[in-house]
């Protein structure tokens, strides 16, 4: 298969539906970015990310059980794919590989 790749934005997303494990849907997306990150983030740009990343395989969605708290209303609740980890896998392989090759010494001097 071939490789996709992503961007920052779409990792962060990626990564936090993982870690929400089942439970990720777009605000509790959002929260959960800004928390992490101290970024500001929109919900429109979490549903873009979602989206693409729906369009490149990487998550899927299905819609969850009505809630009270919701009017009734319905979740989308997103998901990783198997293609989805790996490519996680994959980035968090490149990148520690990066970081261990980093000589420390180089983080600590002012630019």
């Amino acid at each position: 298969m071939k490789r996709t790749y992503l961007g920052e934005f779409e990792e962060i997303v990626l990564l936090t539906v993982a870690v929400l494990d089942g439970q990720a849907y777009g605000v509790v997306l959002m929260h959960e970015i800004i928390e992490q990150t101290g970024r500001s983030v929109r919900l429109n740009q979490v549903h873009s990310a979602l989206q693409r990343l729906e369009e490149k395989g990487m998550v899927r969605s299905e819609m969850g059980e009505p809630t009270n708290e919701r009017g009734g209303r319905r979740k989308r609740l997103f998901s990783v794919t198997a293609y989805g980890h790996r490519t996680l896998q994959e980035i968090q392989e490149v990148r520690v590989s990066f970081w261990s090759r980093l000589n420390p010494l180089k983080l600590t001097m002012p630019i």
